[in-house]
């Protein structure tokens, strides 16, 4: 068994950043404004402008403390707030979802199509008008996530919501690089939220960005993100704001990230190559690859489906212990779970070659788990077809970070294939 350990995904340093970060420390700019927040911008709009054979766009960027800060404050300048709904995708991390509630809207939640395990188009429409019908109101956003990486059917997506009145924030926070019929993810719509978590295609340490659609909306956004102050001497505040501004210090390390950030994608596509063709002879597993000539995912995680029918070793024992400690790059602190299942998870199998995985030092994990099938969310209104439900008892995420190697990528197949009960 390898001693070190292959992880999921972790961004790794291209060696700028330390020159970034000592002119932050020399220049005194150790706070959320500075020269490298607006080169860090400026950077990240030269990247999501450029179209392949195309006019570049002329979309701006606000640098953000996380993800999660760029979807609540594009909720917030889309007019989001109590007693309002969004229709928001439920195969997703629950960053897309939570800072709805933070509005104190509803998320009614959509399934996805079985072609990118993304939101669905037809499915939406419904939605739409059912929720007219319940409410007598329309729905005030539309939040599609691109799992994983891949795109979404956003040509669909933005016909529906430009029919309907209602504007689109792209949640491409695992998205960035991946595109559309040569458009980057994230500029399709009103706003397009990134991220730059840790395990992120390129990291700020930790980190995000809201993509505009011009100065106006930016300035809009970059007012909220610091404390919404009025033009006096002294603080006058007349509408709530937030801490949410990037600092110069995690801005100079997002700008050494862009310096390497179309090799990130390059490798992860490569890798996900190798995996398919691994993979392509062992009956039962079955990657998830591109599903449309106009879609072009960064591959940001690796998926695969494994056949219910696959028996993998181990499998008898699989959810008999309750988990104590944080499983799949959970980070922080959590809960101990009061029982070893729930009434929606991965197949035995699944579980099985994810503990057969972790014994030879590999990180993998489940999908993620539908929003609509989280307790906390028990009572929002969701339009489902089984889609996500289905995925997620068969799906796992294997590694594809900047630091897996091809001979990783081997020694991971290889670990599956001798998982598997002959």
């Amino acid at each position: 068994m390898r001693k070190e350990r292959i992880l999921l995904c972790l961004a790794h340093m291209s060696g700028k950043e330390q020159d970034y970060i000592k002119e932050a420390f020399d220049q005194n700019w150790v706070v959320p404004l500075g020269p490298n927040v607006n080169g860090f911008e400026k950077d990240l709009e030269d990247f999501v402008n450029k179209r392949e054979g195309k006019e570049p766009l002329d979309k701006k960027v606000v640098a953000l403390s996380a993800g999660t800060a760029a979807v609540h404050l594009a909720l917030i300048a889309c007019g989001v707030g109590p007693g309002d709904e969004v229709l928001v995708q439920s195969f997703t991390f629950c960053a897309s979802s939570h800072p709805i509630t933070y509005c104190g809207a509803t998320p009614v939640f959509v399934d996805s199509e079985k072609e990118s395990w993304n939101m669905d188009p037809a499915l939406l429409e419904t939605a739409i008008n059912d929720r007219m019908e319940k409410t007598g109101k329309m729905p005030k956003a539309i939040i599609p996530v691109a799992l994983y990486g891949m795109p979404y059917r956003i040509d669909r997506i933005m016909e529906i919501a430009e029919r309907y009145g209602i504007p689109v924030i792209e949640d491409a926070a695992e998205g960035l690089g991946s595109r559309y019929a040569g458009q980057v993810l994230g500029t399709f719509g009103k706003y397009g939220v990134l991220s730059f978590n840790g395990n992120k295609m390129i990291t700020t340490s930790g980190g995000g960005a809201l993509v505009c659609d011009n100065d106006k909306d930016k300035n809009t956004v970059m007012w909220y993100a610091t404390q919404a102050r009025e033009s006096y001497p002294y603080y006058q505040h007349e509408a709530i704001g937030y801490n949410y501004r990037m600092s110069n210090i995690c801005a100079g390390i997002g700008r050494g990230q862009m310096t390497i950030i179309d090799e990130h994608i390059a490798h992860h596509k490569h890798v996900q190559e190798l995996y398919c063709e691994l993979l392509r002879d062992v009956k039962g597993i079955t990657m998830h690859t591109n599903p449309w000539p106009e879609s072009d995912s960064n591959f940001w995680l690796c998926t695969a489906t494994i056949d219910p029918e696959l028996k993998i070793r181990g499998q008898e024992d699989a959810y008999k212990v309750i988990v104590s400690g944080a499983v799949g790059g959970a980070a922080g602190v959590i809960h101990t779970a009061s029982s070893a299942t729930t009434d929606c998870q991965p197949n035995d199998n699944v579980e099985a070659l994810r503990v057969c995985l972790d014994k030879a030092n590999i990180e993998a994990r489940p999908l993620w788990k539908p929003m609509h099938k989280q307790p906390v969310y028990k009572d929002a209104p969701a339009y489902v077809n089984g889609v996500s439900e289905s995925l997620f008892k068969v799906g796992i995420c294997l590694p594809a970070g900047p630091y897996v190697t091809d001979e990783d990528v081997r020694y991971i197949v290889q670990t599956i294939i001798d998982s598997i009960e002959k």
